[in-house]
């Protein structure tokens, strides 16, 4: 059977995935940066309430995936802040300036995690050669990939994923981005073992006062009185309907 993981942004979200069927959850902060390394109250309540495995995010920062020897410090010291309050696993990912898998910090990763499971993010989809990335963490020894199959979507991106699956199975591929109720079926029926959504909707802030005058945000543009959360019902339906192509 198909697992379904939900992306969580917050401990009301990782609850909320796990009251409606969530196989797994995968703990960020920040959506609209693709998701960072979530806070240590965060991580410590959401390990205290959650009882489903929650693998948090290990990236100090948005954009690419080529790291200061500052930042990568950083990551060492969030993954054994991770490990050390206990998760199952983390969800990482360090790419060179070739676009390749950075190897030599990667194995460090892999040291640091000490036997967690470590899943290899969405930088896969920034590297140069998918065929020797997907190579390179099998060395590592990674658990799984996330992946759209380099394409905005993990529907357009399909083929690929497809292809990385037909290998030994170890890395595990899991189809993200774009993955939904309405397209689950194309995944299930193209053997994807591993299923991840953010079941996400973005909801009104309850501030009633607002200074629509000023921005927070570095992009002037950005609605700053809107949150960003798992939809409870959608997680629901996507479980239900894993389970029902599987009876």
């Amino acid at each position: 059977m198909a697992l379904l993981e939900i992306c969580c942004y917050s401990e009301a979200c990782a609850v909320t995935a796990q009251h409606n069927g969530a196989d797994r959850i995968e703990l960020c902060a920040s959506p609209k940066e693709g998701g960072l390394t979530p806070s240590y109250g965060v991580l410590k309540s959401v390990r205290s309430r959650v009882t489903i495995p929650v693998h948090p995010i290990i990236r100090p920062r948005g954009g690419d995936f080529c790291y200061s020897a500052e930042e990568f410090r950083a990551m060492l010291e969030d993954i054994a802040l991770v490990r050390d309050l206990g998760f199952p696993g983390l969800v990482v990912g360090v790419l060179d300036e070739e676009g390749r898998v950075d190897m030599a910090r990667m194995r460090q990763v892999m040291a640091a995690s000490q036997g967690l499971s470590v899943t290899f993010h969405r930088a896969f989809d920034m590297c140069a050669s998918p065929q020797q990335a997907f190579d390179s963490l099998a060395e590592l020894g990674v658990a799984r990939v996330l992946t759209s199959g380099q394409q905005p979507t993990a529907e357009k991106g399909l083929q690929l994923i497809m292809e990385l699956n037909r290998d030994s199975g170890v890395p595990i591929i899991m189809a993200g981005a774009g993955v939904r109720a309405s397209n689950l079926e194309l995944f299930i029926r193209a053997g994807v073992k591993e299923l991840h959504s953010s079941a996400g909707r973005w909801t009104p802030s309850p501030m009633r006062y607002r200074n629509t005058g000023l921005s927070m945000s570095t992009d002037a543009a950005a609605d700053e009185y809107s949150r960003y959360g798992v939809d409870g019902e959608s997680v629901a339906v996507m479980k239900s309907l894993i389970d029902r192509y599987h009876v």
